[in-house]
């Protein structure tokens, strides 16, 4: 029987410039996690659904159509009518360093919880095998949305349902360290597997020995741990297991082209495999497989047929 997850995030209307042309696309962490577990696992075995809200614009529509034909379902994600999608635009300087703008303050995403669909929405979400969502989920939200997103986690879990957690910390999204502290530590307590970029966790909680890292997170409950170091091996910690170390896909310089999606690129290829039955050590291996393979090509989904094996 096909095992069901739902990611929960924002995708944003994607403006980048090249020269004198700017090309528009679309992007966010938890959409390109979505699109890279769906590509890499059997439907039969595990469906995604991606929720979020979208306006009913032309951008919105194209958005839809684009993830229904990554086989990403759609059928819990809310139109608002006097709503749009956020807006980044990406500035690339003479050396190739990027330079981020948002436009997302009044982006429909923010406000799925607050619609008159949620309460429905939430209830169908509480009987999935497996929630996905990402420091950003839960840095877009009002208080009181962010407070019935930690109820549903909870809920689905009630009903033997697993949270994945993905630390992506971003400081400009929220009022203060404190705040975010006292938030992680809330999702980390009703966490099942998190996925901690280190360079995060050290921005976030401040530099420490990665084995503390570890500790800090499992004894908030969570029993599974995953430390991303980018092109160094990862780490894989899971209670009452010895650590494993998972080394990295070594690439030429020259071959990196953008790392963009890079850590959610990981994640799916991880959980394509360990939400299938497959074990940490091989799931980690796809993980950087699947990393390695995104980095080599410009934007955050690369053409399906560039996909490792």
């Amino acid at each position: 029987m096909s095992r069901k997850i739902a990611v929960i995030g924002e995708c944003m209307i994607e403006l980048s410039e090249k020269g004198s042309a700017v090309n528009r696309g679309f992007g966010g962490d938890t959409l390109n996690t979505s699109v890279y577990i769906a590509r890499q696992v059997d439907p039969a075995a595990l469906h995604v659904d991606y929720v979020t809200a979208l306006g009913t614009d032309s951008f919105s529509q194209q958005m839809l159509e684009a993830w229904q034909g990554e086989r990403v379902g759609t059928d819990l994600i809310q139109r608002m009518e006097n709503r749009l999608p956020g807006l980044y635009y990406i500035e690339t300087d003479d050396t190739g360093e990027r330079t981020f703008y948002y436009w997302r303050n009044e982006a429909a995403a923010k406000f799925w919880l607050e619609s008159e669909h949620s309460a429905a929405i939430c209830e169908t979400l509480a009987t999935f095998d497996y929630l996905y969502l990402s420091g950003i989920s839960l840095a877009i939200l009002s208080p009181a949305s962010r407070d019935k997103l930690l109820s549903l986690l909870r809920e689905c879990r009630a009903n033997g349902g697993k949270v994945i957690f993905d630390n992506n910390y971003r400081p400009r999204l929220w009022a203060s360290r404190e705040e975010t502290q006292q938030v992680y530590q809330q999702m980390l307590q009703c966490t099942d597997i998190a996925f901690l970029t280190l360079d995060d966790e050290d921005a976030l909680w401040g530099e420490k020995p990665v084995d503390d890292v570890i500790a800090r997170t499992q004894a908030a409950g969570v029993t599974e741990v995953v430390i991303k170091r980018g092109a160094d091996s990862c780490l894989v910690a899971i209670a009452g297991e010895a650590v494993i170390e998972v080394p990295a896909v070594k690439l030429p310089k020259e071959k990196v082209v953008d790392t963009t999606a890079a850590g959610d690129s990981f994640s799916a290829g991880y959980l394509a495999v360990r939400l299938t039955g497959g074990d940490a050590g091989a799931a980690a291996a796809r993980g950087h497989l699947t990393a390695s393979t995104v980095i080599q090509y410009r934007g955050a989904i690369i053409p399906r047929e560039a996909m490792p094996v």
